[in-house]
């Protein structure tokens, strides 16, 4: 049947409509792939030892045998659902033994300050870099504020590395202008020839806690212009809740997590990344878990609260700044996905099978119900059998979901 559109247009029509959608691929290629950490431990250099992770592990188990022993007495302090009670204690109790921290941030910026050896710590902790039992590390140096010192501690740390980790990360503070990450991408290129390392090797990721990161000198959101001159080096946007929340001039009774202020800059860095596989952690809570029993009790329901709330906003990782806050971080966690499983792998056999759940769920929502699924098998919520068992999928059939593969 003819119609009224010549041919001839509508192929022009599909060529110039190619070039846009060659042009969004590239810039939206989708989700990294592959684990992301459910946090950052940031110590500083001077206190960083080869055993760091399990001497947090130790004093985390420590306190939690100290101030909650034992399930019931746990789900009490944290207001847990009585069922979820024994499965979120076992599942902590082993994670502080096997893996109590998952990405180790080696500090030279603010939790370091300015000191006359940072050269020596520099060398030291590329050291250590290697041997530390953690899957991700790195370190966050200074700000482009202090130009020669950052660069020089970066280049030291680099250069002394007798072998790279594979999840080596750095850490870029202090952000307030497309000028600096162009300045570090060159500087990284430079290394890069210099270590005789692949191009793109050295990656970065971006801590949000200025307000010139948030909207720049022109009224633009300034995190789309970051992750262009990144250049596919930007891996991450990390928020820093009391920079941030300081520059906003903030009291600091004010200056937390759940404050709309920051509720605003973390929807901004949502928005800037969303489809760039740049990934997003929110920030800390400085309302640390030591004292006597109900100054714990009282840090921990705080911080717990705070992770719980980060998470239904989409950010799966954040900052912790003291050994006792990864008890309620891994909590948390297990909380939210133990919480949701029957519910999102009913939805998701039903996706597969066609059958009628009672929602009528888009691939896109079945890519986050897989989504969700792989991050509770990452952080350990959940098992490979216990996944299998809920909603009838293997690792790799929910990691083709996820990817938004058909099955």
């Amino acid at each position: 049947m003819r119609t009224s559109l010549d041919g001839s247009l509508l192929a022009g029509f599909a060529r110039r409509m190619s070039g846009v959608d060659a042009e969004r691929a590239a810039r939206y290629p989708g989700d990294a792939g592959g684990r992301q950490p459910v946090h950052t431990c940031y110590v500083p250099a001077d206190k960083v030892t080869d055993d760091l992770p399990a001497q947090w592990g130790a004093a985390a188990i420590e306190a939690l045998e100290e101030h909650a022993p034992g399930p019931r007495a746990f789900a009490e302090v944290l207001g847990l659902p009585p069922e979820l009670a024994e499965p979120v204690h076992e599942k902590v109790v082993a994670k502080l033994t096997g893996e109590p921290v998952e990405d180790l941030r080696i500090d030279f910026e603010d939790g370091y300050g300015l000191r006359a050896d940072e050269d020596d710590d520099a060398v030291r902790c590329a050291g250590l870099a290697a041997t530390l039992d953690v899957p991700w590390v790195g370190i966050r140096f200074k700000s482009f504020e202090l130009f020669e010192r950052g660069a020089r501690t970066l280049d030291l740390f680099l250069s002394q590395l007798a072998e790279f980790p594979a999840g080596l990360v750095l850490t870029f503070p202090k952000v307030t202008s497309v000028e600096q990450v162009s300045a570090l991408v060159e500087l990284l290129e430079v290394l890069e020839d210099r270590l005789d390392l692949e191009r793109g090797r050295l990656r970065f990721e971006i801590q949000i806690e200025t307000t010139q990161s948030i909207v720049d000198a022109t009224g633009r959101f300034a995190i789309p212009g970051f992750i262009s001159a990144g250049k596919g080096r930007v891996s991450g946007l990390h928020f820093g809740t009391y920079d941030y929340t300081a520059a906003c001039g903030l009291s600091a009774a004010e200056q937390h997590l759940a404050h709309a202020a920051c509720d605003f800059a973390r929807h901004v860095m949502q928005v800037s990344a969303a489809g760039t596989g740049v990934r997003l952690s929110d920030g800390s809570s400085n309302v640390l878990p030591v004292g006597d029993r109900d100054a714990v009790h009282a840090a921990w329901r705080t911080h717990f609260g705070l992770t719980l709330r980060s998470l239904t906003h989409g950010f799966y990782q954040g900052w912790d700044m003291h050994p006792a806050q990864l008890v309620t971080r891994y909590a948390a966690n297990y909380t939210f996905y133990l919480g949701n499983a029957a519910a999102d792998a009913k939805r998701l056999r039903a996706y597969v099978q066609k059958a009628d759940a009672g929602v009528l769920d888009e691939p896109a929502t079945a890519q986050a119900l897989a989504m969700s699924m792989r991050r509770a098998l990452d952080c350990g919520a959940l098992s490979p059998a216990e996944v299998e068992e809920l909603c009838g999928l293997s690792e790799v059939e929910l990691g083709r979901l996820a990817r938004r593969d058909t099955l």
